[in-house]
């Protein structure tokens, strides 16, 4: 790990440093850091090799950020989310944007922010990615975003016997928010237009996953290219288009087995699948047989 500070205390901040549970640094998003700060001269930071993920929010003044993926320009209302195993730098100080330095103050910045980390959140921020979110977005409601650094911080400060169970709430909370709000503008517009027609894609599987249904048929019902169908598709509920229909089936298995006494053969039938395929699948899915799904509800 890598951490670098120009200037020894330049500036005012206010920090939780939580220490997780062994059970939530295991198990749980947990919490390494949160609180606010706010620069009292230009200032720079250069951090790498760190197991955490850091996210903040600038709520005055502006800055710049350096990463793998270019350098940004950081103004009030701007958010960030890093990887922080790989190096970044930021820092604030510069002229305020549109004048030129001799003429203008630095504008310093002030910024919430939080430092967190969790077993899955590699996977997490490689999803992240790859559904378009960028290092820098700018919020159309930052507040939401400083409700839940500022729960954060009171939690962490608590003596709330399940305090961690709580940290992993509101970071879930912050999660949701980043993967609903920091899509690439370029990439939403793209798809934009054929979003309505991914939707009737996936209501026409709800509706009638018991047919032999295939990609090509789908395509041409719905006067969309097969492989732009594929994209958009995976793009908009994570998964491929085969893989969301296998899960309706397997779904509709599993109420059939708990509530019913009809066989793995008369399903297979009714979805027009072959018995074998289908008990394969399920175990696929579950992790267990049709079987034996059935006689651990039914015991």
């Amino acid at each position: 790990m890598k951490t670098k500070d120009s200037i020894p205390g330049p500036v005012q901040s206010r920090r939780i440093i939580h220490t997780p549970s062994p059970f939530a640094r295991a198990s749980l998003l947990h919490l390494q850091e949160a609180g606010t700060l706010q620069a009292l001269a230009p200032h720079r930071s250069e951090r790498s090799g760190m197991a955490s993920c850091l996210f903040f929010l600038v709520l005055s003044g502006c800055g710049k950020l350096r990463c793998e993926e270019g350098e940004y320009e950081l103004q009030k209302g701007d958010c960030v989310f890093l990887d922080c195993r790989k190096p970044y730098s930021h820092e604030t100080g510069g002229a305020a944007q549109g004048l030129e330095p001799e003429k203008s103050a630095p504008a310093l910045w002030s910024l919430q922010w939080c430092h967190f980390y969790g077993p899955n959140m590699n996977a997490i921020y490689r999803k992240y990615r790859e559904r378009g979110g960028k290092p820098v977005f700018h919020p159309k409601h930052p507040e939401a975003y400083g409700a839940i650094l500022d729960e954060l911080s009171e939690i962490a400060g608590s003596a709330d016997y399940v305090r961690d169970m709580r940290i992993q709430e509101r970071l879930s909370a912050l999660l949701v928010l980043l993967m609903e709000d920091a899509w690439d503008v370029k990439k939403r517009t793209h798809a934009g237009t054929a979003a309505l027609d991914v939707q009737q894609v996936k209501e026409y599987l709800d509706e009638n996953f018991r047919e032999k249904i295939t990609l090509d048929e789908l395509a041409a019902r719905f006067f969309i290219n097969k492989y732009y169908l594929i994209s958009l598709f995976r793009e908009r509920y994570g998964m491929t288009v085969n893989a969301y229909l296998n899960q309706v089936r397997v779904t509709y298995v599993k109420e059939q087995l708990r509530f019913t006494d009809r066989t793995v053969e008369e399903l297979a039938e009714e979805l027009q699948i072959g018995p074998s395929w289908l008990s394969r699948l399920f175990r696929k899915v579950e992790g267990v047989s049709p079987a034996g799904f059935r006689k651990s509800w039914r015991a």
